[in-house]
């Protein structure tokens, strides 16, 4: 699979969308739009869905996207919680993390938000975390970044381009990208960073308000905003979300201000995020076995947690990551009899049973909570792989198609279907899974290649062919769009 790595790649890549997107528009002498209107002149809905869709395809190709069920379907129920709150919604939403230690999160075109696992390492609870992405979600509902594009458009053909690859780029990699905004002129420069200052004084309100309406505490997004002024007050190097979202004191005191409108109610924290904290301290940042282990060791210790299950949790985890697989079973089993719906619990016990060979197990307990839970990706996920360890893989291949059906931006099913496929001996359908894999990772060549594999091993199957022949030609129209970006 072609991959991109480099800050130089996003920043051609940002550069071609720009060129491909305004070319054939031309340029209009229109006023900068009002801040309250949605931008519908230069950029449809249709095209920004086109953007994202194009966009997330690279970032797939080149950012160290974490393909954890339990994490995922963890962020896209707070983000469809608070997205149910929100007002003007034209646009699906698709929630995904980043494994990242950098506190950032962004949102671009087509209802994209993508959040670093550093968030969640350095929020405090449920309301922080969730003032972040509410946050965000106004920046798609008020269609910012389509009405920054606007705001250039009196601007001539190389600097329009320069200023969209430089937007997008600064959603990604925001060091990269805020040298590239400079390169542009000094004063278009100068009108872009004011341009974005009232997108974020804009996005702080309708954000806070998303934030109430959906049950979280609205000082959270104060209490963030504080903590991480404090932290990094006196550091030459902050943070990559404060590159995008500065935080003068006049900001956190707005925010303040902001709460203080609303009924003061006691929110509790969530355990759901303590839980999905402590996985990713433990297995997706950079702390070291030892760290890690020590970590909740000392928590409980100390009892110093929100929830003594989360702690409880975070050390089965880090025992497991030491090789301590007995010990960390004993833990899990014990919360899963608090608690036996709990998908944390289950998808380790899941990892726990599939490790000792013990596929049957593993298989009843997932059976049984699938009746419960019909569409959890965690669930689904977990008994699709259980059936292919457990050398079934017809069992596991309707699983997978379904959720492919359901969620056709998910790049772990299609991964685990070809090795289904595979084991099944399906040849010609492990080609086409893949082809699929790798089109959402804007590997057009490749997928053309494992179509054409695919095609000459489906022979006196003429609707498979028909089907593989479609989908050619798709990733060919697909690929002749993007060289010419």
């Amino acid at each position: 699979m072609r991959k991109i790595n480099t800050a130089k790649s996003l920043v051609a890549g940002a550069l071609s969308f720009a060129l491909f997107s305004l070319a054939p528009q031309g340029f209009a002498n229109n006023d900068l739009p009002d801040l309250g209107t949605a931008a519908v002149n230069t950029f449809s809905l249709e095209k920004e869905n086109s953007y994202g869709d194009a966009y997330m395809r690279v970032i797939r190709s080149s950012a160290p996207m974490l393909n954890d069920p339990v994490l995922s379907q963890y962020m896209t129920e707070l983000g469809n919680k608070l997205v149910a709150h929100a007002t003007g919604v034209k646009t699906p939403f698709y929630f995904f993390l980043l494994r990242n230690d950098e506190i950032n999160a962004f949102a671009f075109f087509g209802g994209h938000v993508g959040v670093h696992t550093g968030l969640f390492l350095n929020a405090d609870n449920e309301s922080q975390l969730a003032s972040v992405i509410g946050h965000e979600i106004s920046h798609v509902t008020q269609r910012h970044l389509a009405r920054s594009i606007e705001a250039k458009e009196k601007s001539s053909t190389a600097t329009m381009a320069a200023m969209l690859g430089s937007i997008l780029l600064a959603i990604a990699v925001p060091q990269a990208g805020m040298a590239a905004l400079a390169t542009t002129q000094a004063m278009s420069a100068q009108s872009q960073i004011n341009y974005t200052r009232l997108h974020e004084k804009e996005a702080d309100r309708i954000g806070m308000q998303i934030l109430v309406d959906a049950g979280f505490d609205p000082d959270g997004a104060a209490d963030f905003f504080a903590k991480l002024a404090t932290r990094y007050r006196f550091t030459s190097k902050p943070p990559q979300m404060l590159l995008t979202h500065p935080l003068p004191e006049s900001r956190i005191a707005e925010a303040r201000n902001r709460a203080a409108q609303y009924p003061h109610r006691y929110v509790p924290d969530s355990l759901d995020f303590q839980l999905a904290k402590a996985r990713i301290q433990v297995r997706f940042s950079s702390y070291s076995e030892e760290s890690a282990l020590l970590l909740f060791q000392e928590q409980i210790k100390k009892r110093s947690y929100s929830f003594e299950q989360a702690a409880q949790y975070g050390l089965a985890l880090a025992l497991l990551r030491s090789d301590k697989a007995k010990q960390a079973e004993e833990i899990i089993d014990s919360l899963l009899k608090q608690d036996p719906n709990n998908l944390f619990y289950i998808d380790t016990k899941t990892d726990l049973l599939l490790a000792r060979n013990q596929h049957t197990k593993a298989i009843a307990l997932l059976e049984e909570e699938r009746q419960l839970k019909p569409t959890s990706q965690v669930i689904n996920i977990n008994l699709a792989n259980a059936y292919i360890e457990d050398d079934k893989p017809q069992k596991a291949i309707p699983i997978l198609e379904e959720m492919i059906f359901l969620d056709r931006q998910n790049q772990l099913p299609l991964l685990l279907l070809s090795d289904a496929y595979k084991k099944a001996g399906n040849k010609a359908m492990e080609y086409y899974a893949k082809a699929e894999s790798m089109a959402l990772a804007a590997d057009y060549d490749g997928a053309i290649d494992q179509l054409n594999f695919a095609y000459r091993l489906s022979e006196q199957k003429p609707l498979q062919l028909a089907r593989i022949e479609a989908r050619i030609r798709q990733f060919k129209q697909s690929k002749k769009a993007l060289d010419l970006l």
